[in-house]
């Protein structure tokens, strides 16, 4: 298709069974995004900085081989079930199911070696005009990674003036989980050259996280954030408080935990976060319809991840926030259901919205 339309497909390499991957680039006013078929991620994302100058502002790879080579999940379409369920298992209706561990004795994003993140997607429609979008799909069989039922997904990235949408649908022919995410690590600084994000502010719509123990499953019952390192009710810098003397600080190494939402989840999509970088200028307001977010601060990226421009990734160079479903939902009838029936529809919507001050 044109460049005049929004919307571009290009040949992004081929994997090891030689199968072919594209890059479909999409464009709208102040936004450009680009998204791989292989694991549905989101390549690149370029918005202005308070001067005008657009800059790509999500890690990833310059070529495919990256994205084989290690399971980073930059910018990846996450599930079936996306963070940690305890153990790898869960029961339903009577019958317990074992998801590969791949988290020391956890099952993350999927278990096992080959999440949606590690499959190659199938675009299903393109749409131009100012509202460009590509719908994605897979169909996860019954038995994969162990999760019952057989799945059929779609996901649809869609550009507006300013913003980005992703949209996740799912349907299965018998009752199992599903929790999908994107898992976009977002440096509002630009990758050009990344300066790390500890001076990005962050406020969080949430009154309540989840504390975890050993291996960040949740324990016990959602925490008020009141008097700990945990509180963004109001803006403050990510780096504050990242070494405060607090054991959950100390689980995580960092932030890697649930916000607990404010407002019901399942209806429009409602603010979730507010990401300001002060030195580039740029804002991202995320607005989601689930009722959790994973905040995570980039514990784990320890320099061994080379990126775009042959930059190695390194703790605290980008954030990540995750809507989601509360991990490990599938064992806590506590927590807000991560069930699907046949002839119901799993639905999430998050938007991605950017200005600059």
């Amino acid at each position: 298709m044109s460049e005049a339309s929004g919307i571009e497909r290009q040949d992004f390499g081929r994997l090891p069974d030689g199968r072919a991957v594209e890059m479909v680039r999409l464009r709208a006013a102040g936004i450009e995004a680009c998204i791989l078929t292989y694991g549905a991620t989101l390549q690149t994302l370029r918005v202005p900085d308070r001067d005008g100058r657009m800059d790509d502002v999500v890690l990833g790879h310059d070529a495919l081989d990256g994205y084989v080579a290690t399971r980073d999940f930059f910018g990846a379409t996450i599930g079936r079930f996306a963070n940690r369920i305890a153990d790898g298992r869960f029961a339903l209706d009577g019958e317990r199911f074992q998801i590969p561990p791949n988290d020391g004795p956890n099952a993350l994003h999927g278990g096992g070696p080959e999440g949606f993140d590690r499959h190659l997607w199938t675009i299903e429609e393109t749409g131009g005009g100012d509202a460009p979008f590509v719908g994605l799909s897979r169909v996860s069989p019954d038995g994969e990674c162990g999760f019952p039922g057989r799945l059929e997904v779609r996901v649809t990235y869609r550009l507006r003036a300013g913003e980005m949408e992703i949209a996740f649908e799912a349907s299965t022919d018998r009752p199992t989980v599903v929790n999908l995410t994107n898992h976009a690590f977002f440096n509002l600084g630009g990758t050009e050259r990344v300066t790390g994000v500890l001076a990005h502010e962050i406020a969080i719509e949430a009154d309540r996280f989840l504390p975890v123990g050993e291996g960040a499953i949740p324990r016990g019952e959602p925490a008020p954030v009141e008097g700990t390192a945990f509180d963004f009710r109001v803006p403050r810098a990510i780096g504050e408080r990242i070494r405060a003397e607090e054991e959950q600080i100390r689980q995580g190494r960092g932030y890697d935990h649930n916000w607990c939402l404010r407002g019901a989840s399942g209806t429009e999509p409602r603010l979730a976060a507010t990401l300001r970088d002060p030195a580039s200028g740029r804002v991202m307001e995320l607005l989601t319809d689930q009722p959790g977010v994973q905040f995570y601060s980039g514990n784990f990226l320890d320099g061994t991840a080379v990126g775009k421009h042959g930059l190695s990734y390194r703790m605290g160079d980008a954030v990540c926030l995750e809507p989601q479903g509360f991990p490990d939902a599938p064992n806590r009838p506590d927590f807000p259901t991560a069930r699907l029936d046949p002839g119901e529809t799993y639905r999430h919507r998050s938007i991605y919205r950017f200005t600059h001050a």
